[in-house]
């Protein structure tokens, strides 16, 4: 057998690693606090919520059977102080009736309720034995204090930053039963802590507790000199019912949801036993999903087997118990997300409809302003008989006037359609341009507040404000205008009276001596206003055409100006009134040359724009 050299350093180290490993016996050990008074200073620090705190005390005294609870808020000898008082059972007694106090302050992490829920209490919340020391956040110093069997009063105190307690008999007899707890002076952080901030946490966070022990909680805000009624929180919307189950292995979870408006303020908490937990479902990221992030849902979800962070119980656990809640929560999640699109298919086609009106208003507006003869293309028939309630206009504001023929027997009209005293007066057009010494009859429209016509009672004055020309009669509806000889800018008024009332309008007639071509329209093609519709095309690069078999103006909802447009409402009004002024200028004046055509666009752009509401 060949001799062998040494063996290398690392492979000797390697079999002195795998010989220690098979001779060396294996150590087995209990894990244990090694500074006990450090380990509490890390837990009492950990809530960083005091509000959650306050909510901390006011469980326990629910848990305790109270039937009030009443928080005080105020100032004592210069310092802020916040207690909370109960009508509860009270501190657990020891053997001699007195409030075992030293049982409460040497069993951190040990909590009595945690046991009572084993052997399977119902409606007890406290679980870690830690809610007391979350006075730190809060204040300097807390004092508890509970009656004995005896009816002598017996007072705990704790310092914060200070290992000790100390428990004394007080020298009255004033608390037959429940706790007091006072903690002062409070935080310098902790002084804006309002009662109205107090009362909405409460309302929220100990929402389903206080509803289903019927405690009342008052709060005393003495130095803003209020008393506040916690009252369980009421969520808006549409209630919704008969909503798909949440079935796991470790227990069901209750759903309370509310379908709302689209808004971002609007959460679904996450509750555990009545208590919240989160804010908002989506913290969890197993929910930052549609429907819960959709901002259209508000309510809670009670899901009572998840387990908590016991040093701030503000947030869930990681484990089986969740990962089920999220896994059986898929159908829920389906029945919300349909509900969710119906009623937002339901808000487009409304929105469609309000836009649409808005729109049509807008350029009736503007047709009773802008010369009649011009703007004639998207006219309607005439109405052969009937007052109209659009200030003798038909639903697309063409004046009804001239339709109706002297000598027509009055009909009757019913109730509502008898107009009101005088509100306002316009002039018929609003602006217009005449050849030198040319005429054209201008009209005096006085209306009700609800824009009927008012025929009776009203009677009229016509001048001219600036500029030169004549009226043939300054007191009748219909007036004719005479344009002087030379080219200039009129200004005509008309001043309406109605008994006590009195209205006035003005017209601008431009005198020129050179018109624009006036449109020449093919008969029997002219249409109401017409209606619009959204077509998603998206890559191509046209805004709207008109379909003048169906009377509607095709809208590119894919166009990026539409989508541009879609983060306002107010601007997405304004976008489709211009792409409705650019058809109705294409329709109204065929073969004028571009100039021409961008100058009744901007005419009729500025009218209709001007009566978006």
């Amino acid at each position: 057998m060949a001799e062998t050299g040494p063996l290398p350093l690392c492979m000797l180290d390697k079999v002195h690693e795998e010989s220690t490993m098979t001779t060396a016996p294996e150590t087995k050990g209990k894990l244990r606090i090694g500074d006990d008074w450090n380990a509490i200073t890390i837990i009492a620090s950990s809530q960083e919520n005091p509000l959650k705190a306050v909510a901390e005390f006011v469980e326990n005294s629910i848990d305790a059977g109270a039937r009030t609870v009443t928080i005080t808020r105020g100032r004592d000898r210069g310092e802020h102080y916040l207690s909370i008082v109960d009508d509860g059972a009270g501190v657990p007694r020891d053997e001699r009736g007195a409030p075992d106090f030293r049982y409460v302050a040497t069993h951190i992490c040990d909590s009595v309720k945690r046991r009572l829920k084993e052997s399977g209490a119902a409606g007890v919340q406290g679980e870690f034995g830690i809610g007391l020391l979350s006075f730190w956040t809060v204040g300097k110093e807390i004092a508890m204090s509970s009656a004995g069997a005896d009816g002598k009063v017996y007072e705990m105190r704790m310092k914060k930053g200070s290992p000790g307690y100390a428990i004394r008999r007080l020298p009255l007899d004033a608390l037959k039963q429940g706790t007091r707890l006072r903690i002062k002076p409070l935080l310098a952080g902790i002084r804006h802590l309002s009662g109205e901030k107090i009362q909405w946490y409460l309302s929220s966070e100990l929402r389903e507790r206080i509803r289903a022990a019927g405690v009342q909680v008052r709060i005393v805000d003495r130095q803003a000199r209020k008393t506040l009624v916690v009252e369980p929180r009421q969520f808006s919307g549409r209630l919704l019912h008969q909503l798909p189950s949440v079935t796991t292995p470790y227990g069901d979870a209750y759903t309370e949801l509310y379908l709302c408006e689209a808004d971002p303020v609007n959460l679904v908490g996450l509750h555990r036993s009545g208590t919240r937990i989160l804010p908002s479902l989506t913290q969890l990221d197993a929910f930052a999903r549609s429907p819960w992030n959709e901002g259209c849902l508000q309510g809670i979800v009670d899901v009572p087997f998840l387990n908590l962070t016991p040093a701030t119980r503000t947030g869930v656990i990681q484990d089986e118990a969740l990962a089920a809640f999220a896994e059986a929560s898929a159908a829920l999640e389906e029945h919300l997300t349909n509900l969710i699109d119906e009623q937002r298919h339901a808000q487009e086609e409304r929105a469609t409809q309000d836009t649409l009106r808005s729109i049509q208003r807008a350029f009736r507006e503007a047709m009773l302003t802008l010369p009649e003869e011009e703007y004639d293309f998207f006219e309607v028939e005439k109405r052969r008989a009937g007052v109209s309630g659009n200030g003798g206009h038909d639903e697309n504001g063409v004046d009804l006037g001239a339709a109706e023929s002297e000598g027509t027997q009055e009909r009757q009209r019913r109730f509502f359609e008898f107009a009101g005293p005088l509100y306002s007066v316009r002039i018929s057009p609003g602006a217009c341009t005449l050849a030198v010494g040319a005429s054209r009859t201008l009209r005096a429209l006085a209306r009700d507040a609800s824009r009927r016509a008012v025929d009776e009672g009203v009677e009229l004055a016509w001048r001219i404000v600036e500029g030169g020309g004549q009226l043939d009669d300054a007191s009748a509806e219909i007036t004719t205008y005479t344009a002087p000889r030379e080219p200039c800018v009129v200004r005509v008024a008309v001043t309406a009276r109605q008994l006590s009332v009195e209205c006035e309008a003005k017209a601008l007639v431009t005198v020129t001596d050179e018109l624009l071509p006036e449109a020449q329209h093919p008969k029997g093609t002219r249409h109401g206003l017409p209606s619009y519709t959204l077509q998603h095309a998206p890559g191509q690069l046209w805004r709207s055409r008109y379909d003048a078999d169906t009377n509607v103006i095709v809208v590119n909802s894919g166009h990026r100006d539409y989508l541009y447009t879609s983060r306002a409402k107010t601007l997405k009004l304004r976008y489709l009134v211009r792409l409705y002024a650019k058809e109705m200028v294409r329709k109204n004046f065929p073969g004028l040359p571009g100039d021409q055509l961008l100058e009744r666009l901007i005419e009729l752009c500025l009218y209709a724009e001007e009566h978006l509401r």
